[in-house]
């Protein structure tokens, strides 16, 4: 009631009620304002290509996009009930402080880069994809996807000690964020097998969607410095050190698909390949269906 009371003064004559001796608790909007404006976000799963779509990105002379930060894991902890108060008078709680960690470890990224936008992948970040944009109303996403039957055989690759059964599981999960994130969020759908395809027209389509002009130097990743490529985060092999975008191996054939990643593959639009089919006949299938 005093609020409601307070707020239309305010607006009318531009004064407000207050008790003498009694400081506002109330905090405007503005106060709660983040340092980073329209940062962008990659979603995706592990072993999708990130990597590869990180060093593109920063080659952009106006692109930041830093080693990978997986903001589930950056949190605050508030540890008695004696700071749990104070902040209840700050109108602050834990979430709100991580959000300020958050905002702020980026933008000194973005800072100390001396370019205009941030753009931040992270695998582990499809899952928080929703308190990203309660964090940054003005969130923007670009979502990566793979042939969810080669990530599955990629990331075996990388961690052969895990079973199949496992292995599977891990794909699902982050697999199954990734599309939930697509139906609750806008953004724009990229995929790894045209990055590599044709980088040119992905880059191209990407800078359109950040606003930036397209710049050639972007192909060339490798003429700048993307800070060390490390087990952990991110991808670390001679492949991408290479400084150049390379193929892919081809999809797996049909019947090496497991059959619990049927589902997802069909939702993202890769039709598992028959054995023999050439990968170009293929792909012209995939885009005229």
């Amino acid at each position: 009631m005093k609020r409601a009371l307070n707020s239309a003064l305010a607006r009318a004559t531009g004064y407000e009620l207050r008790r003498i001796g009694v400081r506002t608790r109330y905090r405007a909007p503005e106060s709660r304002t983040r340092l980073l404006t329209a940062p962008t976000f990659v979603l995706c799963t592990v072993r999708s290509g990130s990597t590869l779509l990180r060093v593109l990105l920063d080659s952009h002379s106006q692109v930041c996009a830093p080693q990978e930060l997986n903001l589930r894991d950056l949190t605050v902890a508030v540890r008695d009930e004696y700071a749990e108060k104070s902040l209840e008078e700050f109108s602050l709680d834990s979430k709100q402080l991580e959000y300020v960690l958050w905002d702020w470890v980026l933008n000194r990224e973005l800072e100390e880069s001396g370019k205009q936008q941030l753009a931040s992948k992270a695998p582990r970040n499809v899952f928080v994809a929703d308190r990203i944009v309660e964090c940054w109303p003005d969130a923007r996403f670009i979502f990566l996807l793979r042939n969810p039957a080669a990530i599955a055989r990629s990331r075996h690759a990388l961690r052969p000690q895990d079973t199949e059964e496992r292995n599977i599981d891990m794909v699902l999960r982050y697999g199954n964020a990734l599309e939930e994130a697509r139906r609750r969020h806008s953004g724009l759908t990229v995929r790894y097998e045209d990055i590599t395809a044709d980088p040119r027209a992905v880059t191209q389509a990407l800078c359109r969607f950040l606003g930036v002009p397209w710049q050639a130097s972007m192909l060339e990743y490798g003429r700048f410095a993307h800070g060390r490529y490390r087990q952990g985060i991110g991808d670390w092999k001679e492949k991408i050190k290479s400084g150049r975008v390379q193929p892919p191996e081809p999809s797996p054939p049909a019947e090496e698909v497991p059959p619990a990643l049927i589902p997802l593959c069909e939702a993202w639009g890769y039709r598992p390949p028959r054995a023999g089919t050439p990968e170009s006949a293929l792909e012209k299938a995939w885009q005229e269906g």
